[in-house]
């Protein structure tokens, strides 16, 4: 194929998805370098975007990774890099030669930078530290400094800062000189002499002001701001709640130090959400992405909570057992058990899931716990009436007695009832204790309404049957 072809390959594509150009993208380029045909590879990438890049070259044979990231000119390979995943940053970095490395890491954003070394063996970390440049060195060991999870850590200290006492046309002159070098140029932030914040202009606001007026004049003054110790989550919600691009991050003296930006936000949404994910499933969460994580690992991940489960639901198998007297007599009650109990854990966790959620976005706090409970639990009697009719039915069309139908219809009101107070308090419970309120994930408020629904359903029909 021809360089040619490769390139009119892509502009005679009739009209795809995003995803399946990507794809594309991956497949031919794969094609073009086993077939050594580097010109080729290098034109067909030339019009792709770098996100775009990045995920084709992580679905890429190892060896041809770092191939096709050689291809990239410069200004490509730190954007690009930018946008992989830290494993194959990684990889990428034992490939490259150090000067190769160097002129990559050095041109990367602070933030980016410090997310980069947080990845990398504390060795790495510190080869590289010593070869940037001072200033960038300066700034990542800034962020370095910081908690992990902080606005610190994933602030970037390239923005542009104003005075008050400056002109527009002065203001517009710094913007010019400084905004190649700047994360964002559409907020703009004055500062004293000490650099506390004192006020904040966006860019809109000085374009249509008069060239000989006072930044002082213009700026507001209110500002929001968040502190270095403040978590990401806590920033991400701000920047969510405002619609900023951006947002200041000043120290325990109110100093201006860096800014916060929506796309750092976006990456903060997507691992705090897998995160949530992660534990509402029970399973513990790790950095690497699925299929580069080996199965061993994947599995001692998830049995710690499985081991929980397995030991509390043989609290499940007691009840019964402590049953059997009544399961005795009527022998078909035993076959209702797995529908009442996983229609139990199924409610439950639909009632869990509606508060973590509401927790985590602040639509819901402590403050209407009652309210949020109790409405819950009117929501779980509803359905409890509406499945238990349906199960009535179902259960004597398919036992043909009426006195057992009605044991399950009124079992299944009563467990709904239990799963949805049970489901909506635990969260709170848990917040209280300073835990994680995801921590009640749907299998655990699971096993504890398995264990309370049978106790319940049994007890019912000890007193329907009247069974000593």
């Amino acid at each position: 194929m021809t360089l040619n072809e490769d390139q009119n390959s892509l502009l005679t594509t009739p009209v795809i998805s995003r995803k399946e150009l990507r794809e594309l993208v991956r497949s031919q380029l794969q094609m073009l370098l086993e077939q050594n045909n580097f010109p080729g590879a290098k034109a067909l990438l030339v019009p792709v975007q770098p996100a775009d890049i990045a995920e084709a070259i992580e679905g890429l044979p190892e060896p041809m990774q770092v191939i096709a990231f050689r291809l990239l000119s410069k200004a490509e390979a730190i954007e690009v890099y930018e946008h992989l995943d830290s494993s194959i940053q990684q990889a990428l970095i034992e490939e490259f030669k150090r000067q190769d490395v160097l002129d990559i890491v050095d041109k990367m954003s602070p933030d980016d930078r410090a997310r980069l070394f947080d990845e990398l063996p504390a060795k790495v970390v510190n080869r590289l530290l010593t070869q940037l440049s001072l200033e960038e060195r300066r700034a990542t060991a800034l962020l370095l400094g910081y908690e992990p999870n902080t606005a610190g850590r994933i602030m970037t200290p390239e923005y542009i800062s104003l005075k008050e006492h400056w002109t527009v046309a002065q203001a517009l002159e710094r913007i010019r000189r400084l905004a190649k070098v700047s994360e964002t140029i559409y907020y703009l932030y004055v500062t004293d002499a000490a650099r506390h914040l004192t006020g904040i202009l966006s860019l809109r606001a000085l374009v249509v002001a008069l060239p000989d007026q006072q930044i002082g004049e213009i700026m507001v003054r209110e500002v929001v701001h968040v502190y270095t110790g403040t978590d990401q989550e806590e920033v991400a919600r701000l920047i969510q709640r405002y619609d900023f691009l951006a947002v200041p991050v000043v120290d325990t003296e109110e100093r201006l130090v860096g800014i916060v930006t929506v796309d750092d936000v976006i990456d903060i949404l997507e691992q705090e959400a897998t995160e949530d994910i992660y534990t509402l499933g029970g399973v513990q969460s790790g950095t690497d992405s699925y299929f580069q994580t080996n199965l061993l690992t994947v599995a001692r991940r998830r049995v710690v909570w499985l081991l929980v489960l397995l030991l509390t639901n043989t609290a499940t198998t007691a009840v019964i057992r402590s049953q059997e007297d009544v399961l005795q007599q009527v022998v078909s009650l035993a076959a209702f058990i797995p529908l009442l109990i996983g229609t139990g854990g199924n409610v439950g966790a639909q009632s869990s899931t509606v508060v973590i959620r509401g927790l985590s976005t602040d639509e819901i706090n402590n403050s209407n716990a009652a309210r949020i409970i109790r409405r819950e639990g009117i929501a779980g009697l509803l359905l409890g009436i509406m499945l238990g009719v349906v199960v009535l039915v179902w259960g004597y069309f398919l036992q043909g007695n009426l006195l057992v139908s009605i044991i399950v219809g009124i079992s299944l009101v009563a467990i709904s009832v239990l799963a949805s107070v049970t489901g909506s308090a635990l969260p709170y419970l848990f917040q209280a204790l300073k835990l994680d309120p995801a921590l009640m994930s749907a299998p655990f408020i699971t096993t504890v309404v398995d264990v309370l629904g049978v106790l319940l359903y049994l007890n019912i029909a000890r007193w329907i049957l009247q069974v000593q």
